[in-house]
């Protein structure tokens, strides 16, 4: 993530505490996705972020965000996140070399917050290969009972405009989308304000936005989604922000920055 955002880079430690499958939700709120329809989380509600381990849902979250390694919530609307646009810390292996980014000097391009490599995502071929890939997980994803899935870093393009572009990232987006409502699930926008704009022309159907009061962002996604973003602040003023501006309206909560599961030490929730 650029530095003006946490990253949501964890896999799922605590993945074992969260047993069991989930019940699928019938839900008012649906999107387009060609001939079928995807259930959205439910707006303005209790909502808990997990992707760094996950836990019991404190009492009042109905909708909940854990890594893709974890089973979803019993009876809430779960969203599963992957990364979708760089490699996870150490898993160059696992990726083809020539789907990995490279400088001029043929060196693996990082993300240096995050000890991510890039991957290459400039020609049609790279990144159907890499949709390819990813789409295995969104597909374990529906297999678990998830209903929604939330891509991560797709604002790589931002951080590294020198090999990237933004129509690269929405062409890659728009694959990814379509692998989702394939399974039946919704797919979010994960931050990137500078594309909230064309959201739903690329196939997204809400937004999982990190820091939007913090960075005054939020109206930007309630321009395409309406009430169907869900905002992760890592601040008090970022919460407070949030709350004043959109408490009313959007689900909001405050997560440590390392996104740690309930009982440990840097665990830190709070709502408007």
């Amino acid at each position: 993530m650029s530095l003006n955002r946490v990253s949501s880079k964890y896999t799922a430690a605590g993945a074992a505490l969260a047993a069991g499958a989930a019940v699928c939700l019938l839900l008012p709120s649906t999107a387009s996705a060609g001939a079928a329809a995807v259930p959205l989380p439910p707006p303005h509600a209790g909502f808990d972020y997990q992707i760094g381990g996950a836990y019991t849902p404190p009492a009042g979250v109905r909708v909940v965000s854990r890594d893709h390694e974890a089973s979803p919530a019993p009876g809430l609307y779960n969203i599963c996140y992957v990364n979708a646009f760089q490699a996870q810390p150490g898993a160059e292996g696992e990726w083809d070399d020539d789907l990995l980014l490279r400088d001029g000097n043929g060196e693996i391009v990082y993300d240096g917050d995050w000890g991510e490599a890039v991957l290459d995502l400039r020609t049609a071929g790279k990144r159907q290969r890499i949709a390819a890939k990813v789409g295995t997980w969104i597909d374990g994803c529906a297999d678990k009972g998830f209903q929604a899935v939330e891509p991560d870093n797709y604002d790589t393009f931002t951080r590294f405009p020198d090999y990237l572009t933004a129509n690269q990232a929405k062409a890659f987006i728009a694959l990814l989308a379509d692998r989702a409502h394939a399974g039946g699930l919704a797919i979010a926008q994960k931050n990137t304000a500078e594309l909230a704009g064309v959201g739903k022309e690329t196939g997204l159907d809400f937004a999982v936005v990190e820091e939007c009061g913090a960075y005054n962002e939020c109206g930007d996604f309630t321009a395409e989604y309406g009430a169907h973003v869900v905002v992760v602040e890592y601040s008090a003023s970022g919460l407070r922000k949030a709350c004043d501006g959109w408490g009313d309206q959007l689900s909001i909560v405050r997560r440590d920055v390392d996104v740690s599961p309930a009982g440990s030490s840097g665990y830190l929730r709070r709502t408007c």
